[in-house]
């Protein structure tokens, strides 16, 4: 089996480096904070102590970090994984960042005789603990099958999205979108039921039936009648998401009329403090608009 390489044990990446554990693989693992490492030890892994490090003892390297200024200094930075590949090695970044940042990593490591892969995955927190994760890839046909049973440990639906660099990128932009646009509805839905005077968990429970049924509407809605706003994806980060999908559809000629709408949501509330809250906390933009905002359960008159 390929030696795997993990850096960037957060919400998603210490489960998926756990998975990738439990399958059988040889793990070795770096983090900025040194409890998850701790963890991963814990389950057997080995404490790479530096990117160097990890890709100095490794096949393939993981990369699942926040954004792509830490992706380029974890990759191409000093003590970076650059400096310690060597030709063979495979970096797979799983981070969510620009499809050109992507591109530009990915010529950095070729010029090394280093293959890259972009990733990115959905299913949250949830699919990453589970195994159970959507796979977005970018990259040589080659090195996608390569990486695939690597893949297979942490995820269920994986597909090869095209052999340029970046091309997981746009699908994962595509996904946020969705997910945004699909979370305000949502949100929107309950708080009208609520101020209607009707049960909106009734009307979520009736509309899981029909078109309007959704794995937004059954999680996402769920948190919102609970008050659940615990992270499994934090409203900072869907932002940061959906400036990449903006700056792309620019860059393309796109217009993202609902997309623009929603970022600037999840800036307000980021404005408000709530930046760390789940991005269903989109809820409490809608609930503060309504007028309804505290009173319970999500949008309950």
């Amino acid at each position: 089996m390929e030696r795997i390489g993990f850096i960037g044990l957060g919400i998603m990446g210490k489960p998926m480096a756990l998975n990738l554990r439990r399958a059988g693989y040889a793990v070795t693992v770096h983090n900025r904070s040194r409890g998850p490492v701790a963890e991963l030890v814990a389950a057997g892994a080995v404490d790479g102590r530096s990117p160097r490090g990890v890709a100095e003892a490794s096949d393939i390297v993981i990369t699942m970090l926040p954004d792509a200024p830490e992706v380029r200094e974890v990759v191409l930075g000093p003590g970076g994984v650059l400096e310690g590949a060597r030709p063979g090695l495979l970096v797979v970044d799983m981070s969510t960042i620009a499809p050109a940042a992507s591109r530009e990593v990915a010529e950095a490591l070729r010029g090394r005789g280093v293959e890259a892969l972009d990733a990115p995955v959905s299913g949250g927190q949830k699919g990453a603990v589970e195994g159970t994760l959507s796979i977005m890839v970018g990259g040589p046909a080659a090195a996608f099958a390569r990486a695939r049973p690597v893949f297979q440990a942490m995820g269920k639906h994986i597909v090869h999205i095209g052999e340029a660099p970046g091309a997981g990128g746009v699908a994962k932009a595509a996904n946020q979108i969705i997910v945004a646009v699909t979370l305000m509805a949502v949100a929107e839905a309950l708080t009208l039921a609520g101020k209607a005077g009707v049960d909106p968990a009734r009307v979520r429970e009736a509309l899981m039936g029909g078109f309007a049924g959704s794995r937004i509407l059954e999680q996402h809605g769920q948190r919102m009648l609970e008050r659940n706003f615990q992270p499994g994806f934090r409203v900072r980060l869907h932002r940061k998401d959906l400036g990449i999908a903006l700056d792309a559809g620019a860059a393309h000629g796109v217009p993202l009329f609902a997309t623009a709408l929603v970022h600037q949501v999840l800036g307000a509330l980021a404005a408000r403090g709530l930046a760390d809250l789940d991005h269903a906390g989109i809820v409490r933009f809608v609930e503060q608009a309504a007028g309804v905002e505290g009173e319970g359960r999500a949008a309950q008159a």
